[in-house]
């Protein structure tokens, strides 16, 4: 991977312009600075090994100074990553090598997140292996599962997971379908009508005979995803308040 030397009048083009279409880390350095030429080999090999997913660029802070001054450089070297014409991460100073990966990694997707943004079962399979646990992946792949009627399966996969709401709401609905509860609510969630739906989980909660914490299981994974400042989830919450306490 070769590594661009940038100077005043590329920086628009090769750095802010660039950014919108994948990050870019601009390393500020200087020849006469010993932890620069440390540090350089590091950002180039980080860069390398994700080749298409990053660029890096040099900024020699002596040849360049206004663009030294304009980004505040006190003390080299100093590495910012843009996104969106934008810095969104930076760091000062001779860095580890780990220091320098987890810095990359933060800025492009891993193999993991690529995996479950493709969807497939295998994709999700494989980034569950890469990353035991993940929430996403396992949520994703409980409901292609569910969707085959293989509910156990489905639940095994979430009963990896650990603090997760979504996850935990959906293995709790999984659960209160094998009993054959809520039937109604649930083909309400299906039909993409999720006022309705909570409402009538909410209503089942002082039903005799609910399991009013796994009923309470499936609210909070639908709020959960809705997000908290919207407007049915803040409704909903109060009316979940009221009707638990």
């Amino acid at each position: 991977m070769s590594v661009l030397d940038v100077g005043e009048p590329q920086f628009e083009s090769e750095v802010i312009a660039r950014s919108s279409a994948l990050p870019v880390v601009v390393d500020f350095w200087a020849e006469w600075c010993a932890p620069c030429r440390q540090l350089g080999p590091l950002l180039e090999q980080a860069a390398a090994e994700r080749e298409g997913r990053v660029a890096l660029v040099k900024v020699d802070t002596d040849a360049n100074p206004e663009l030294a001054r304009a980004f505040d450089i006190r003390g080299i070297p100093a590495v910012k990553a843009f996104k969106d014409g934008r810095v969104v991460a930076e760091f000062a100073g001779a860095q580890s090598r780990e220091t320098v990966e987890r810095f990359f990694d933060g800025l492009v997707p891993s193999q993991a997140d690529l995996l479950v943004a493709a969807g497939g079962e295998d994709d999700l399979r494989r980034a569950l292996e890469l990353q035991p646990g993940r929430a996403d992946a396992a949520l994703a792949l409980a409901r292609l599962l569910a969707g085959r009627a293989e509910r156990d399966q489905a639940l095994a996969v979430l009963g990896e997971v650990a603090g997760d709401f979504q996850a935990e709401g959906f293995a709790a609905r999984l659960r209160l379908e094998q009993d054959e509860k809520l039937p109604e609510a649930f083909a309400e969630l299906d039909r993409g009508d999720l006022e309705r739906a909570l409402g009538m989980l909410l209503d089942a909660l002082s039903l005799p005979e609910t399991d009013r914490e796994e009923v309470r299981r499936v609210i909070v994974g639908e709020l959960d995803a809705l997000g908290p400042e919207h407007p049915l989830a803040r409704q909903t919450r109060s009316r979940l308040a009221v009707a638990l306490y």
